[in-house]
């Protein structure tokens, strides 16, 4: 019987099925929200999550381009969200398993479920929608650069903080907006709507990394500010690309004097 925190998060870390996946998620997320389970425990993290056998798994640079209002291409263009939201059920799960040995209140355990069942929410709501556009996931090719970040950070909890969810989490508060209005100028309602849900509640996904990174430091006596931008040009590759949603970063507390000296219209040291 799963009894602890960090068995509800190996079970999820360790579905191969995108379905369970996200269906786990949500359901251990209640459990724990709802205090039928209370300790967290400790479980070894495993380096690679469950993954299903489909889609494979391109080089960023090899993706084809995602044009065109047809079916196919409106569903090409929300596979590569819900390819982003399968590896953040996993990023949610992967901070409370494999960080569950920090010393971090239960704050920080609650905060994260939480982001673990509304990224579980987001797949569902992705999946249902291109599945009513005819196809599904694994249907076309993805990257794996979320995860491959996970895993180079995965030894360093203040890079994780610094880079999963301030740089790569935060830049999809960039991209969303762009991609809700492609779909009402197509008049697709029915996915925008989709999107502006996932990009409400990814803000806050942001401000949770943000205020975690920032409890760490003051446990850590480092400044927010520099030693977040020390992680980022050691952990990061490459720079943070304009144009930033600065209003979205801002409602996240993600504030330019962060990220601006890091973007590619600045000489970083």
């Amino acid at each position: 019987m799963t009894d602890t925190l960090s068995d509800l998060a190996f079970a999820v870390l360790t579905a191969t099925d995108g379905d369970q996946k996200a269906r786990l998620s949500v359901e251990n997320a209640a459990r724990w929200q709802n205090a039928e389970i209370t300790q967290i425990g400790f479980a070894a993290a495993p380096d690679r999550p469950g993954r299903p056998e489909r889609p494979p798994l391109l080089a960023p640079a090899e993706m084809p381009r995602r044009r065109g209002v047809s079916d196919k291409a409106r569903a090409t263009l929300l596979h590569a969200v819900l390819h982003i939201e399968l590896n953040a059920i996993d990023l949610a799960w992967d901070m409370v398993l494999r960080f569950s040995d920090q010393g971090m209140p239960k704050a920080f355990f609650d905060d994260w479920v939480k982001v673990g069942a509304e990224e579980g929410k987001h797949f569902q709501l992705l999946q249902k929608r291109i599945r009513k556009l005819g196809f599904e996931y694994g249907d076309f090719p993805a990257h794996d650069g979320l995860w491959e970040a996970a895993f180079e950070t995965r030894n360093n909890f203040a890079a994780r903080l610094a880079i999963v969810p301030m740089v790569l989490e935060a830049r999809g508060l960039d991209v969303t907006p762009g991609m809700i209005a492609r779909f009402v100028k197509m008049g697709d309602e029915e996915s925008a709507d989709v999107l502006k849900i996932i990009l409400e509640e990814e803000i806050g996904h942001v401000a949770t990394g943000n205020r975690w990174f920032h409890f760490l430091c003051g446990r850590l006596n480092e400044s927010p500010r520099e030693f977040w931008q020390e992680l980022v040009r050691k952990n990061f590759k490459g720079l943070l690309k304009p144009p930033f949603n600065e209003a979205a970063r801002a409602e996240a507390d993600l504030t330019p004097d962060y990220y601006m000296p890091l973007s590619h219209s600045q000489k970083v040291s």
